[in-house]
């Protein structure tokens, strides 16, 4: 059994984001699976999704969690009995994407550890809107993140430039292929001067657009780019999709 594994938390997104998410995936995913959603408030979520609270990170009294969170997907928590016991491999997904085909080949894939190759840094760097793992596997990760948070803070900015170095290190890293998971801004936003009369467009191949940073669905939706000096036409087709 495949699962989808997603996390919601505080009060940026609401549960529609969830829901929405849930709908995509029951409708783009072939093969039999669970969604689960870790998140600290249910309310409003559809009934068929299976809720979870998220593991603690562990952290001593005072540490930051922001931008550390989804750590807790490599918990042993998520395997013991009386939690979600997720077991196989595991896709995570975020709450703010919109899938746009097939879902299928993220579990046909081969590969210990696949994540999306960062559009910017240039380097070994994953983008961790979408990664898949096996259940169980790499606890090594939350292990020397705990003992070793000071060190891991000064040497990464987030979970995923950490994640990705850490498991780069023991060579079990992959990427997917570079069409499937596309970045809205970076690659269906059109370039300027052509974004002021051009429609953001998806991408030649893609199953995933990821929405990092501003804007998000429902802004692009109607034309909001969330920066002055990037120019978002309204999107229609989110709507088409995003639901």
């Amino acid at each position: 059994m495949a699962t989808v594994l997603c996390m919601k938390w505080g009060t940026k997104y609401g549960p529609e984001y969830v829901n929405r998410l849930h709908s995509m995936v029951q409708r783009h995913l072939t093969i039999p699976h669970r969604f689960v959603c870790l998140t600290d408030n249910r309310d409003g979520l559809n009934p068929g999704i299976e809720t979870f609270p998220i593991p603690s990170l562990k952290l001593p009294a005072g540490a930051p969690e922001r931008g550390w969170t989804k750590l807790v997907s490599f918990s042993p928590d998520l395997s013991a009995p009386g939690g979600p016991e997720l077991k196989g491999e595991i896709l995570f997904l975020d709450i703010d994407i919109v899938i746009v085909g097939n879902m299928d080949a993220f579990f046909q894939q081969t590969g210990e550890f696949l994540i999306i190759r960062d559009w910017q840094k240039g380097d070994i760097t994953g983008n961790s809107s979408v990664y898949r793992w096996t259940a169980g596997a790499h606890p090594d990760v939350l292990e020397y993140f705990r003992a070793n948070l000071e060190a891991v803070r000064k040497r990464h900015r987030n979970e995923q430039e950490f994640l990705t170095a850490h498991l780069s290190g023991q060579g079990k890293v992959g990427y997917w292929p570079e069409t499937w998971c596309r970045s809205f801004k970076r690659h269906c936003v059109k370039y300027f001067p052509f974004s002021f009369f051009q429609t953001p467009a998806i991408p030649e191949g893609a199953k995933i657009v990821v929405f990092h940073g501003v804007p998000n669905p429902p802004d692009a939706l109607v034309g909001r780019s969330g920066k002055w000096y990037r120019r978002v036409l309204p999107t229609p087709w989110i709507a088409d999709n995003w639901k």
